[in-house]
């Protein structure tokens, strides 16, 4: 299920840049469908979440985890609203910022720190 999760998030980061480009080039049309290919990216990415989770308990429910499910959220709701202010041509440099702290702390917790990440 890791290797699910990872993928999901992978393409939702790629979407994201994507779309965003096209929303600041003024392709309103294909960046509102790519918007929505990275709104039901989100399903995949809290459905296989949410199973990684159900399997953290057990070795443990722990802070990490809580911490990492937290992170993941944040991740997915500062996605949801940089997309959200480039389609309304606003600023989204707050938003952005709130993405790299989140992803960099699920990245972390998931690889680094928790035992059911792909790496050793």
């Amino acid at each position: 299920m890791a290797h699910l999760h990872i993928t999901a998030w992978v393409i939702a980061f790629i979407l994201l840049f994507i779309a965003s480009s096209m929303y600041q080039r003024g392709s309103q049309k294909p960046g509102k469908i790519l918007h929505m290919i990275v709104r039901l990216d989100y399903l995949l990415i809290l459905y296989s979440g949410g199973s990684l989770f159900g399997e953290y308990f057990n070795f443990g429910l722990s802070g990490e985890v809580i911490i990492k499910v937290l992170a993941g959220i944040w991740t997915i709701v500062s996605i949801e609203m940089i997309l959200v202010k480039n389609s309304k041509e606003k600023s989204a440099k707050s938003w952005w910022i709130q993405f790299v702290i989140a992803a960099i702390i699920a990245i972390a917790l998931g690889f680094g720190r928790l035992p059911l990440g792909i790496l050793p």
